[in-house]
């Protein structure tokens, strides 16, 4: 390890652009995409802001840990899915609810009623092919101008990466799974 003397001035200028709605991507093949939109999703609401949570491929009666807390301090979290694909039963269905998901989460963002929507795991519908990148494209640059969109998932389409405003690539460089431990509840779910 390298010893460093803490720094004694700023080491950044103050940004002099108007605030405005940003388009976050957290993606990369590293633990952690979802729990950093959820985060800024607890954040924005303990700033008193509206935030919607959507999430393409967990079930509506998903009870995962940030759904427990989710319910506790009222942030509305949709599940949209039915699961992992390899769990699915009828891929044409799961591709006909990453639709009829879609529909509502576009609503939300056009809607201005949310000071932040998160699009959690979205990557994965658009990368199957379920839903079409330009619409999701489209929605993000009509969206009124205060509105925050956080995306998340692995392999996040390059088209995407170009239009956002902060983009962070989650690195695996190692996972307990690979040494044969289990998920840990309250850490992975």
């Amino acid at each position: 390890m390298q010893i460093e003397t803490p720094p004694s001035e700023k080491p950044y200028d103050k940004a002099e652009g108007e605030r405005r709605g940003l388009v976050i991507v957290n993606t990369g093949d590293g633990k952690g995409k979802s729990t950093a939109a959820f985060g800024l999703a607890f954040r924005a609401l303990g700033r008193g802001k509206a935030v919607k949570v959507f999430q393409f491929m967990k079930v509506p009666t998903a009870r995962f840990g940030e759904h427990r807390l989710a319910e506790r301090v009222g942030l509305p979290v949709e599940g949209l899915g039915d699961g992992f694909s390899w769990k699915s039963k009828d891929l044409d269905h799961s591709a006909q609810l990453a639709r009829e998901g879609w529909d509502k989460a576009k609503a939300a963002i056009l809607s201005g009623a949310y000071f932040l929507v998160v699009l959690d795991e979205v990557t994965y519908p658009l990368i199957y092919g379920w839903l079409p990148l330009q619409e999701v494209l489209d929605t993000l640059q009509a969206r009124p101008k205060d509105v925050h969109v956080c995306l998340t998932g692995r392999r996040c389409p390059q088209e995407l990466i170009a239009i956002a405003d902060t983009v962070t690539e989650m690195q695996m460089i190692k996972h307990a799974f690979q040494a044969g431990i289990p998920a840990q509840r309250g850490i992975e779910d």
